[in-house]
């Protein structure tokens, strides 16, 4: 982008591209501004007002995450207004939800806790009544703690504008709004695909991994990013490993292609079978028609495999075969299996599970 015009932030002069907003510019140059309800890759809302900052000849402090720069701008991000507003807000949402830290999934993690401890707020000084919402347990995999939620609205934008779902909005108004799908319904009764995209945006524990529920602190935690098994997309994702155990599968936050951070219903939920004690760890062939299978080694495998269809081919024909491709493979994989049974056997008696 080209640089057109400098400002000045924290004493700093720098260039600047047109359009950034004052977050982007400090988060450019290394400046810490905190967030809450800013989202990557969502629309900017200044809803939190975390992201205060001062700004020469402004009545008032802006909202950096919608705020763009222009030329000769004065900023700065660490006053003793600008924190002082800071912690009021913090206060605000920490006394008004019932933030249980010690039993929540999310500590270690949650970015109000975080908050707090950064502006160095030993307890809030106001004493406000909890919404004492029920938690919703519903599905066998997101809770909702909405006591918990502090109404930064990630998990809507991120329904509505990363994967265009459009479950989620903010319902009823005041000390009584909360975030929820149409009617009030909970998750299972409602048109959610379970993607899982709101437990990601989250930044507290209103919106939780029920399948993680007690196994693994987030400082406790391994990220290993590898691609997903279900299908030939490739998307890369991240799985949280604790004790050699996939505790939870979070979106990659580098987002790369081709899925960008997001995730399906299966991708993000459906790991269980990697630590499943009935998963089977190695072949099992039927050595004699009618008898039972046995394990034997891959060598052994692939022999028999082909050893078979050869002699089936010998006698009846390469007609007389056929393969079904998987969804589960890569488009490699797949290509190479129908190439294999086309070229190799001799048959065009292929199809695919996804076409089923």
């Amino acid at each position: 982008m080209e640089k057109i015009c400098s400002v000045t932030i924290d004493g700093k002069v720098v260039e600047v591209s047109p359009g950034q907003t004052i977050l982007e510019v400090a988060r450019e140059h290394g400046i810490y501004i905190p967030t809450l309800c800013h989202y990557s890759k969502t629309t900017n809302v200044g809803a939190c007002r975390v992201c205060v900052v001062e700004v020469e000849k402004a009545k008032s402090l802006v909202a950096s995450c919608c705020m763009p720069v222009s030329p000769g701008m004065v900023i700065k991000t660490d006053t003793e207004k600008v924190r002082a507003s800071q912690k009021l807000i913090v206060e605000l949402l920490w006394a008004s939800g019932n933030h249980d830290c010690l039993s929540c999934e999310q500590n270690g993690g949650c970015e109000l806790q975080n908050l707090v401890y950064w502006l160095g707020i030993e307890r809030p000084r106001f004493n406000i009544a909890p919404p004492n919402y029920k938690i919703e347990n519903t599905n066998s995999m997101i809770q909702r703690d909405l006591s918990k939620c502090v109404l930064c609205g990630r998990c809507i934008r991120a329904c509505n504008e990363i994967q265009v779902n459009e479950i989620l909005d903010f319902s009823n108004r005041g000390h009584f709004a909360k975030v929820g799908p149409a009617f009030d319904a909970d998750y299972i009764n409602s048109e959610c695909y379970f993607c899982g995209e709101c437990v990601d945006a989250c930044p507290v524990g209103a919106i939780t991994f029920k399948q993680a529920r007690f196994s693994g602190r987030p400082w406790e935690i391994k990220k290993v990013k590898t691609t997903c098994t279900y299908c030939g997309v490739g998307c890369q994702i991240d799985l949280n490993v604790h004790n050699n155990r996939i505790v939870k599968v979070t979106g990659n936050k580098d987002y790369v292609q081709p899925n960008e951070g997001s995730l399906c219903v299966k991708g993000r939920f459906g790991m269980d079978f990697v630590n499943d004690p009935s998963r089977l760890k190695t072949p099992l062939i039927r050595k004699e028609k009618g008898g039972d299978f046995t394990e034997a080694t891959w060598d052994e495998a692939y022999d028999f495999i082909a050893d078979s269809l050869t002699e089936i081919k010998k006698k009846n024909g390469p007609d007389s075969i056929a393969g079904l491709s998987s969804a589960r493979c890569t488009n490699e994989e797949n290509y190479l299996f129908q190439k294999f049974l086309r070229a190799g056997i001799g048959t065009n008696n292929v199809d695919h599970c996804a076409r089923l």
